[in-house]
């Protein structure tokens, strides 16, 4: 049978996915967003001889959404940091305004058939859902505006400008409707070059009126009126107070204006009879379109009126995220982007604004550790153990390391996944770098507290939930540096 899932369902899911973010009332819904992938992308080969094509740096292949891609989401992460409510915001896609440019106006029946039609109403642009349409603006002095209408589908020449709750007219014909303006923060965190947040001002939802009438268009002139200026016509419907003028020339009807918009109508009509009645005498044939306002009026809820089913979820990522200095290296790339929910560290709910998501060894002072090569494979030969190196700190003797489930990556000659273990020798199979890990029972360095020379990631493996994955070309860290990364969520 015909149905549909309308765009009010798709605004509900993208409300409850950002209010999830407020934890104030729930030890659940915590978000992090994390990075990964410090090694290449390639075809790599499996314990069982065979391979997995990952692609290449150049062309990465998509995740997959797939059980085993969530598990091994996990294995070459780098760290992870916290999302909060401040970092999320509705978005929806960013239209600027530019002169020359002919905009669709807003209307509430796109996609109907009107008129004993076969042929759904369209928008000028084509687009058959109001949200499809090219109804708003984003202007130079970052306000928005929706466009109410076009001057009977002519090019805008003319910038609107000004915050009056009252409909704009400008130059060029065009009535526009303010909605609200973009913040400072909101311009930092949360405009990008196809999407802009989108929130409701106040003082425009307080003024709007729900059911009021502003825009008739006219659909067809019809003919033989007597010419003139006729008054005080009403606007038929489930509302009330209602008034246009009609304006017949050369026995059409050329222009419509509203005089009184009325209130509390969700559908309305002006008949032809009725503009006969007022003075056009001998009209025949014309119809027009009572355009009606969303609920609660223009501006009253931005978000919905907007299309706003987007969320877009804002993280900067700043050097080694100073404060904790051992979670975020910047000596190695990734390649990688993940935004987890409800993720676990030493086996409770993770809290921590940041963690690390690397394995850790630090090597005794004496003998001396060499130096090893970021991206190399690592291996003890007394376990036989295997990893690949993430970063060499020497000042604080620090080897980060991953352990993947592919051959000199993480897998054993015998395709099993071996922890490092004891004062047994480390060497870097490319430098041929080697160390002896420390038997200090515990000790702390660059933030991390190390028990018998080793750590474990702060970032527990395939806990919690992954809902977004993101394979992309490698991004260069250095300590300062500052990544801005926006995900913007479609529902």
């Amino acid at each position: 049978m015909p149905a549909i899932i309308t765009n009010k369902f798709r605004i509900h899911n993208s409300e409850r996915f950002l209010q999830s973010f407020n934890t104030g009332n729930s030890p659940h819904n915590v978000y992090y967003l994390g990075i990964g992938r410090p090694q290449d992308f390639t075809t790599s080969t499996r314990p069982d001889g065979r391979t997995d094509n990952q692609g290449t740096d150049v062309a990465p292949i998509t995740p997959s959404d797939s059980v085993t891609e969530e598990f091994f989401t996990f294995d070459d992460l780098l760290a992870a940091k916290k999302v909060g409510a401040s970092n999320v915001s509705f978005v929806c896609p960013r239209r600027n305004w530019t002169t020359g440019t002919v905009y669709d106006i807003y209307r509430h029946d796109y996609g109907e058939y009107v008129t004993g039609g076969t042929t759904a109403q369209t928008s000028n642009s084509g687009a058959t859902t109001l949200h499809d349409a090219t109804f708003y603006v984003l202007t130079a002095a970052r306000n928005v505006y929706k466009c109410l209408d076009n001057d009977g589908n002519t090019a805008s020449t003319v910038e609107p400008t000004g915050t009056s709750t009252s409909i704009i007219t400008t130059g060029d014909g065009y009535k526009w409707k303010y909605m609200y303006t973009l913040s400072a923060a909101q311009q930092s965190d949360f405009l990008s070059t196809d999407f802009m947040a989108v929130a409701t001002n106040s003082t425009v939802s307080s003024a709007a009126v729900d059911g009021a009438i502003n825009i008739v268009r006219i659909k067809s002139a019809g003919s033989s009126g007597a010419d003139g200026t006729h008054t005080n016509i009403d606007i038929r419907g489930d509302g009330s107070g209602g008034k246009v003028s009609v304006t017949v020339s050369s026995g059409s009807v050329t222009a419509v204006s509203v005089t009184t918009p009325g209130t509390g109508y969700t559908y309305g009509y002006i008949r032809n009879a009725d503009i006969v009645t007022a003075g056009a005498t001998g009209l025949s044939g014309s119809e027009l379109d009572v355009i009606i306002e969303p609920k609660g009026g223009h501006g009253f809820n931005a978000v919905s009126e907007l299309g706003g089913f987007f969320v877009m979820v804002n993280t900067s990522l700043e050097g080694t995220e100073s404060s904790n200095t051992g979670d975020f290296t910047a000596e190695n790339n990734f390649r990688k982007i993940v935004l987890m929910r409800d993720p676990f560290s030493g086996g409770s709910a993770a809290s921590a604004n940041t963690l690390r998501a690397t394995k850790a060894v630090r090597f005794a002072a004496s003998p001396t550790p060499g130096t090893f090569s970021v991206d190399e494979e690592i291996n003890q030969a007394s376990t036989g153990a295997v990893g690949k190196v993430v970063e060499w700190d020497a000042t604080n003797r620090i080897l980060h390391y991953i352990q993947t489930r592919f051959n000199d990556e993480g897998a054993d000659s015998n395709g099993n996944l071996v922890a490092f273990s004891g004062a047994n020798v480390i060497t870097g199979q490319g430098s041929g770098a080697t160390g002896t890990p420390s038997s200090t029972g515990s000790e702390s360095a660059d933030d991390i507290t190390f028990t018998s020379g080793y750590a474990s990631a702060e970032l527990d493996s395939d806990k919690g939930d992954v809902l977004y994955i993101e394979n992309r070309a490698p991004i260069t860290r250095a300590t300062d540096q500052t990544e801005n990364i926006k995900l913007v969520i479609e529902f």
